[in-house]
This record gives C-alpha cells, sequence and structure tokens, in this order.
C-alpha cells in the first residue's frame, strides 16, 4: 500500500507481461467497500425515517402524508388526519415559486383528484367537490362552506386555478400549461422574452423528434465509421496539420512585416507619438512572431520522427478495434452503469431533502429537518458522488487497457481469447478493483477542493474584491490542471497493473519513469494525436450539423429549428468525443506497451519484439536514421540509446 517500499524494489523486477496475476491494494478495495456500505447505510436510513414514503406519496403543508392515516404532530393543526383517500398533493398557488430556495411558496393540502379542467369562481371549486368528493380548500372549510364563509378567499386556491394532472409515480398535481412557470423558465433561459418564444422552440422539438432522433443515429454510426478508417487517414490529417501550421506561421509573421513597413513609410512624414508608439508595437509584435515561428520551425524539426511513430500507433489502435470489436461498444456500457448510479444517486438526494423530524416553521406549517451530526450525511453522500463515478471510469479505462495489453503481448492474434475484453473484466474483478479505488480516491481529493472553489466563487460572484477573485480563478485552474495530469498519469498506472499486475503506487512509478524516457514523443502523441482526434469530432459534429440543416429545412409545420440543431449538434460531439476517448486510450496503452517492448526487448533470439509489422517498421528506420547520424549524436539517438542499454542490462 505505501510508495516507498515499492518504489525501492521497482527497480530490481523485470516486467513479466501477462505471465502471473496477483491481488492488489486489498486495504484500498476495503476501505471501498466500507464507503459503499456508507452509502447504502444514508439510503436505508432515508428510508426507514419516512422519507422515501413522504417523497413519493407527498406530504401537505401539516406533516400528513397523503394517501395513509398518520400520527398528530404537537403545536401543528391539522396534523395527524386519515388521508386514506386522498392520494394526491395540490398547491394552492403552483406557480409562485421561490427561486432562492427551490421550492413552491404554497400551502399544500392533500386531495384525491387533480383538477382536469381549469376553476375561475369558488362557485366552480364547490361543483368540482361536489362532483369528484375533492376538496381543493384548507380541511377546516366544507365544500358548503366554500361561497358563504369569508374564510375561503384565504384558505381556497389563487383564480384562475389551472388544468392539473398528477405526475406518475409521484401524485403531485402539476399544471398541465407550461406557461405557468414562465418566470421560472425565464429565469433559466436568459434569451427567452416571452412565452410564446418557448413554445415555439418546445414545439420544434416535438414536430421534429423523428428527425433529431435519425441525426442522432447518424453520429452515432459516423463515430463507429471513423474509428475504423481513421488509421487509414492519419497520415493525410498530419500533412494537413502540418501544412497550416506552416503557412499560418509564416503568413502570420508576413503580414505583420508588411504593416510595419508600410507603417514605417508613412510615419516618415506623420513625427506624432501615437505613429511612433504604433510603428514600435509593430515592431516588437513582428519580433516576436518571427521568433515563435523559428522556435516552431525547430520543433517540428525534432518531432518530425516521433510524428511517424503517432501515425503507426494510430494504424495499429484501428487493427486493435477490428480484432476487439467490443471495445467498441465500452462507451455504452460505461454510460448505462454511470446513468443507474446517478439515478440512485439523486433519489437518495431527494430521500435526505425529505428526511428528519417534524418541526413548525414559521408560518406554522411542518418542515422535516434532521438534527446533529446526522444533518451532514449529504457532504458523505456528494464525496460518494465523485469517488463511485471515478471509480466506474477507472474500471472502464483498466478494463481498456487490460484488453489492449493482452492484444499487444500476444504474440499469435489467432490465439488471442475469445472475448478479451470479457477475460480484462474478469481480470479486473478477481486481481485489480483495490487499485482502480485507490487512483478513482486520488482523482477525488482533487475533483472536490475544485468544486467548492467553484461553488465559493460562483456564491460571491460580484461581492469579493479583484484580487480575491483572480486568486479562486486561479486555484481552481491549477486543481484542473493537476486533476488532467493525474488522470493521465493513472491511466498509465493502470496500463502498468495490467501488465505487470503491480499495486497502484508501483505501477504509476514504473509508468512515469517510462513516460519520462519517452517524454519527446509523448509530447508528440499528445499534440499531433490529440488535434487529429479534435479534427475526428469537429468532422462529425459538421457532418451531422449539416445533414440537419438540410433535413430541417424542409419542415415546414415550426418556424424555430436552432433548438433541434443545438440539440443534435450537443449530441453528435458527445457522442464523438465518447468513442474517440476510447480511441485516444487505445493509443496511449499501445505507447506504454511499445515503450516497454523497446526498452526490455532488442529482437533479437530470446527477446523478440511483440509489437506489430507497422511499428516494426518504425523500429526499423529508427535504427537507421541513429547510424546514419553516428554514436551518440542527434537527438533521435539520445532518445534510442538508454532504450537499447536497458534492454541489455536487464
Amino acid at each position: 500500500m505505501g510508495c516507498c517500499s515499492s518504489a525501492a524494489q521497482s527497480s530490481k523486477r523485470e516486467w513479466k507481461p501477462l505471465e502471473d496475476h496477483s491481488c492488489t491494494d486489498v486495504p484500498w478495495l476495503l476501505l471501498f467497500i466500507l464507503f459503499c456500505i456508507g452509502m447504502g447505510f444514508i439510503c436505508g436510513f432515508s428510508i426507514a425515517t419516512g422519507a422515501a414514503a413522504r417523497l413519493l406519496s407527498g406530504y401537505d403543508s401539516y406533516g400528513n402524508i397523503c394517501g395513509q392515516k398518520n400520527v398528530k404532530v404537537e403545536g401543528i393543526v391539522n396534523s395527524g388526519l386519515d388521508l386514506t383517500h386522498k392520494k394526491y398533493v395540490f398547491f394552492l398557488d403552483p406557480c409562485n415559486i421561490d427561486l432562492v430556495h427551490q421550492k413552491i411558496k404554497s400551502i399544500a393540502l392533500c386531495v384525491s383528484a387533480c383538477p382536469r379542467k381549469e376553476l375561475k369562481t369558488l362557485a366552480d371549486i364547490q361543483n368540482f367537490a361536489e362532483i369528484n368528493g375533492s376538496t381543493l380548500c384548507s380541511y377546516e372549510l366544507q365544500p358548503s362552506e366554500y361561497t358563504t364563509d369569508p374564510r375561503a378567499a384565504k384558505l381556497c386556491p389563487k383564480f384562475p386555478v389551472p388544468e392539473s394532472a398528477p405526475i406518475p409515480f409521484f401524485h403531485r398535481c402539476a399544471p398541465v400549461n407550461i406557461s405557468c412557470y414562465a418566470k421560472f423558465a425565464e429565469a433559466l433561459i436568459t434569451f427567452v422574452s416571452d412565452s410564446s418564444v418557448l413554445h415555439r422552440l418546445i414545439s420544434g422539438v416535438m414536430t421534429s423528434k423523428e428527425i433529431i432522433m435519425g441525426l442522432c443515429l447518424l453520429s452515432l454510426v459516423l463515430s463507429m465509421i471513423l474509428m475504423v478508417i481513421i488509421r487509414y487517414i492519419s497520415r493525410v490529417l498530419v500533412w494537413i496539420l502540418t501544412i497550416l501550421v506552416i503557412l499560418g506561421s509564416l503568413g502570420g509573421t508576413g503580414v505583420l512585416w508588411w504593416l510595419y513597413a508600410k507603417q514605417r513609410i508613412s510615419a516618415g512624414a506623420l513625427e506624432t507619438q501615437v505613429a511612433k508608439d504604433n510603428l514600435q508595437a509593430l515592431l516588437i509584435y513582428a519580433i516576436a512572431a518571427t521568433v515563435f515561428t523559428v522556435i516552431l520551425f525547430l520543433i517540428m524539426l525534432i518531432m518530425r520522427k516521433r510524428v511517424a511513430l503517432t501515425i503507426a500507433l494510430f494504424h495499429v489502435a484501428g487493427k486493435v478495434f477490428i480484432h476487439l470489436p467490443l471495445l467498441v461498444f465500452q462507451p455504452f456500457w460505461t454510460f448505462f452503469v454511470l446513468v443507474l448510479f446517478w439515478t440512485y444517486w439523486i433519489t437518495v438526494l431527494l430521500f435526505l431533502g425529505t428526511t428528519g423530524s417534524p418541526v413548525p416553521n414559521e408560518e406554522g406549517f411542518v418542515e422535516f429537518r434532521m438534527a446533529g451530526p446526522l444533518k451532514y450525511m449529504w457532504w458523505y453522500h456528494v464525496v460518494g458522488l465523485v469517488w463511485i463515478s471515478e471509480f466506474i471510469l477507472a474500471c472502464q479505462q483498466m478494463t481498456v487497457a487490460g484488453a489492449v495489453v493482452t492484444y499487444y503481448f500476444t504474440r499469435e492474434k489467432r490465439h488471442l481469447p475469445f472475448t478479451p475484453i470479457l477475460a480484462s473484466v474478469n481480470r479486473l474483478v478477481c486481481y485489480h478493483l483495490g487499485t482502480v479505488a485507490k487512483g478513482s480516491f486520488i482523482i477525488t481529493l482533487v475533483k472536490i477542493p475544485r468544486m467548492i472553489l467553484m461553488y465559493i466563487h460562483t456564491q460571491l460572484k460580484g461581492k469579493e474584491n479583484a484580487c480575491a477573485r483572480c486568486m479562486l480563478k486561479a486555484c481552481i485552474c491549477c486543481l484542473w490542471c493537476l486533476e488532467k495530469c493525474l488522470t493521465y498519469l493513472n491511466q498509465n498506472a493502470y496500463t502498468a497493473t495490467a501488465i505487470n499486475s503491480t499495486n497502484f503506487c508501483t505501477s504509476a512509478k514504473d509508468a512515469f519513469v517510462i513516460l519520462v524516457e519517452n517524454a519527446l514523443r509523448v509530447a508528440a502523441i499528445n499534440t499531433v494525436g490529440d488535434f487529429m482526434l479534435f479534427l475526428g469530432k469537429v468532422l462529425i459534429v459538421c457532418s451531422t450539423g449539416l445533414a440537419g440543416i438540410m433535413l430541417l429545412n424542409y419542415q415546414r409545420d415550426y418556424t424555430i429549428w436552432v433548438l433541434p440543431l443545438i440539440i443534435v449538434c450537443l449530441f453528435a460531439f458527445l457522442v464523438a468525443h465518447c468513442f474517440l476517448s476510447i480511441y485516444e486510450m487505445v493509443v496511449d496503452v499501445l505507447f506504454l506497451c511499445f515503450a516497454i517492448d523497446t526498452k526490455y526487448n532488442d529482437g533479437s533470439p530470446g527477446r523478440e519484439f511483440y509489437m506489430d509489422k507497422v511499428l516494426m517498421e518504425f523500429v526499423e528506420n529508427s535504427r537507421k536514421s541513429m547510424k546514419e547520424a553516428g554514436r551518440g549524436g542527434g537527438a533521435e539517438g539520445r532518445e534510442l540509446k538508454p532504450m537499447a542499454s536497458g534492454a541489455s542490462s536487464s
């Protein structure tokens, strides 16, 4: 479990891919199980204290749960009623929404039926009660008193009473007409100035729902096709990127020098201070652009051979997806599990919102509040949201890493397991859940402080001074960068664990050493490779958006189709990001396997390479370049040299 002892043993140990398996980070697995038991205790506590019944059945302003007999609450009138036949919650003023406290500011009653048509007078409410047996005024008024008792103005609903329908499973009467929530909608959607715009936007979505579903399916198909063909177009994308960068840098520098020369000629006649300042600024910009262009060209010159490795890795990654087609469906399983967990988490959160003991508030109604340490249970629940979500994502990373490692280190591909993905899942469940729990906990330790700082920044928006705002943003940015770096290191640590079955600290150290030894190659893969995948995402979004414009243009049933197009483009980007992130993950795993392969093997008998033919060609070309550059000469030679010596010394 400790890092120090594992680090000391790391240098004496050889990498033995897939040779033996052992349980890793067992204490962390036990800790994670105990934490999950605590999450289950919160759910059980909220259900045992009646929160589930209050959430599902609903309760009135006096603490009575609708649809059952209730216990009297001391000091509260109208509590302890038998409401067995009144199963629905009805609000006297359902449109009075408190945006600050996020609740409906209205008296709630239990009724036997929701008003299915608009009621405009007390006589209408009285007729509704006589016909349907549902009393919409407070409990102390009888239906015969609705039109005669002066208290009816305060104890009966606000007019007009909108048409309502019960919400499925939650037994609340909700207005059918969404214009009731116009103020709420305007607070959330700033570009909506009137409810007619909102109506047209929603009608546009409803009318074009078939087209939206078709376009979403199109983005899914395009993403899967791109994952197959990207290995054939990777070289073209790299050349396009290189040409664009060269033209852009040369063009920008040339324009700046041209503007400087033109300004200098014209400034000869106008000896003003403003002209001199502008001329000096242009000179500084032109010199800076020239220095930037020269540095960029030098970097591209140094990185040109590493780009070849990126292209080769993309080519091999395409082969991986052909041999392991189930990798394509990894985003679906992960998303499905995340949705199940998030649904459970939100349900328990709603339970926590209605749990506790009944307490009278300032208005004489009942609120349910928790006292003592129990009121901090929602903090534990929030930590559970982050840790378990990261745990699920880490399980996906470990599964992908295990499958790709099995592919890479199997010399004869026809001897691969029938389903390497399921074999990887089996190894994860049997041996490495503790490692995944530890890695996800480290991400949680960074993510939660960042979320707290973001919440503080949001709450203090417009109130703090400029210095405090700058410091908050700087801290948030630093934590975000740290989180991204740890996520990348964790992913490589999972790959090292899948290869050698070592614990998290040992795997992280081994992976870090490998990445440092290949720093230039890592930079090339993470710049060129990420940009290629970004272009793939842009291609899918643009293709889906163009198809959406062409299809939606023929729809004449509505006037606004901006919202459907935005929905389609957002979904297309989400799908492309999920699929190409798996592709990026496969490339990263292949690179670490390649780096380990070249460090501990040299192609000689007994130390044969595991790598694919495409990567073998890259190694041979690199060796030729190293011989041409001479011993110890050239950047490529210096980078490959420790790998060869590492192979001989090990």
